[in-house]
């Protein structure tokens, strides 16, 4: 392939890194500070999706916190994970292997994330992923997931046409068909319905097998 490859666009939480340990951290830390007990590792896995502003107000909602407190715990929680964002994340395994596969085949690649765009550049820093991907979108520019405008602004900084999405959760699949992209789903991320009735493309549990599934696809 040459670099006029398909570009490939990545979901970030839940896709590419395993990122709720830290997330739990950060909001445990802000709703401590507040008098409330900590969350779970598996509740926190449930409200990952739709943003950090989503996230606080369903621990909120939770906890019966009052919701004129959303901003001010909102801004809380930002500044709590992006001051220690990565000392509990993981890269999933096989994801460096087919990154590397995928930019020696030509494929541009791109995040299209709701986490706050700051937050993800800081991870994707502190996790070495930074110099695989020509774009980055994260949530602050436009509408989030799954709105289809952060993955098309996505294609746009990669240069236009079209691409592949490929992401982990029920939000990626309905951006994907929102966008009219092919939609690759990562089945071992914080999806909460079973794979086969998400709307997909193709799926996979191991990262050895997306470069071929991209192939498939052109």
């Amino acid at each position: 392939m040459t670099a006029a490859a398909t570009p490939v666009i990545f979901d970030l939480d839940g896709t590419l890194i395993d990122s709720v340990p830290d997330l739990q951290a950060a909001l445990n830390q802000v709703f401590q500070a507040e008098g409330q007990a900590p969350f779970d590792l598996p509740t926190v896995t449930s409200f990952i999706g739709k943003g950090v502003a989503n996230l606080v107000r369903r621990a909120m909602e939770t906890r019966g916190v009052d919701m004129a407190q959303h901003p001010r715990l909102v801004a809380a929680m930002e500044a709590a994970y992006e001051a220690d964002p990565t000392a509990r994340t993981r890269i999933y395994p096989g994801v460096i292997a087919a990154l590397d596969a995928l930019q020696a085949a030509g494929h541009p690649l791109g995040i299209c994330t709701n986490k706050p765009e700051t937050a993800a550049r800081i991870v994707l820093d502190q996790m070495g992923l930074t110099g695989y991907f020509a774009a980055i979108v994260g949530g602050g520019r436009v509408a989030l997931k799954p709105d289809p405008a952060p993955l098309h602004l996505c294609i746009t900084e990669l240069g236009g046409g079209t691409a592949l999405y490929v992401g982990d959760s029920e939000v990626d699949a309905d951006t994907a068909v929102a966008a009219g992209l092919p939609f690759l789903l990562y089945t071992e991320g914080y999806r909460k319905s079973p794979a086969e009735e998400m709307p997909q493309t193709a799926r996979f549990s191991d990262f050895s097998e997306l470069p071929w599934l991209v192939a498939e696809q052109g």
